[in-house]
């Protein structure tokens, strides 16, 4: 199926919620050039409306966001540097978009966040998750850094939390990522619906004017200072993803094989007194 062919975002309206489901399950809802377009045309929208007091960002399928879709600009003739360069400023420009909206932004997600998925949970102001999620930032583990969206997810997540998260690439479930900042609330499955219903009848409560000076309160330390700091962090990417490590880790991603600094970590014992 194409990207002409498949809706890749739905954006559905009712009353004064605009939902915007990912749905483009096949490819793990990962950030094409078209799906990203789509994301950006149903946030403008948002902003437009001024019936719109809330976005509900959420996903259909296993994946809420597995990151950047590469793959899909190579397919369209880029050469590495270039795709990396696309997807980059995609992502500054989506997070960006994302802090500046004026109504709340609330992501329910209910299964694997992965790279720029994280950036979209960090950048959104309240999110849920149920119990089939799982975040990982594994890019330490490819010769890379979470250089693009460390900028919000620094702000958002203990620099305890991110001491480790950013260089063990473990896996974590929702109850630890309530813990650490990078979710609102965690809750079974079965108490999303209820859970995201209590967050919008709050904000349905809210004047628009509000909400919004409400919402600048929350994001005016992020966007301050934020082009500089992703720009930066986009030069960074760029170069990481240039590097001989970066394309031997990739290279063993895909061939599914260990990459070659890959080690054993030896047993050590504490010593205690």
């Amino acid at each position: 199926m194409t990207d002409e062919q498949q809706e890749l975002v739905r954006c559905e309206q009712s009353g004064p919620v605009l939902a915007l489901t990912l749905d483009s399950p096949d490819n793990r809802n990962a950030l094409s050039s078209a799906l990203v377009s789509r994301l950006r045309d149903g946030l403008r929208r948002a902003a437009d409306d001024p019936h719109v007091r809330v976005v509900v960002l959420t996903h259909t399928g296993g994946t809420f966001c597995a990151g950047a879709d590469l793959g899909e600009a190579l397919r369209r003739g880029l050469d590495p540097e270039q795709a990396t360069a696309e997807s980059g400023a995609a992502m500054v420009e989506l997070i960006k978009a994302v802090l500046e909206l004026e109504v709340p932004v609330v992501a329910v997600v209910d299964g694997h966040v992965r790279a720029g998925g994280l950036g979209l949970v960090a950048a959104a102001d309240i999110v849920l998750a149920g119990e089939s999620a799982s975040f990982a930032l594994t890019e330490a583990r490819l010769g890379l850094a979470p250089s693009i969206i460390s900028v919000p997810l620094l702000a958002k997540i203990s620099a305890r939390a991110a001491g480790r998260y950013f260089v063990t690439g473990e896996t974590f479930g929702a109850q630890t990522a309530e813990r650490i900042g990078l979710i609102t609330t965690a809750v079974t499955a079965e108490r999303l619906d209820a859970e995201l219903a209590a967050v919008l009848a709050g904000i349905a409560k809210a004047s628009p004017q509000g909400l919004a000076a409400s919402k600048k309160l929350t994001t005016a330390a992020l966007l301050d200072g934020y082009d500089a700091a992703a720009q930066a962090r986009a030069a960074e990417s760029m170069a990481l993803f240039g590097s001989d490590e970066a394309r031997a880790g990739m290279t063993a991603f895909l061939s599914k094989e260990p990459p070659p600094w890959a080690v054993e970590a030896p047993a050590v014992q504490v010593r205690r007194p």
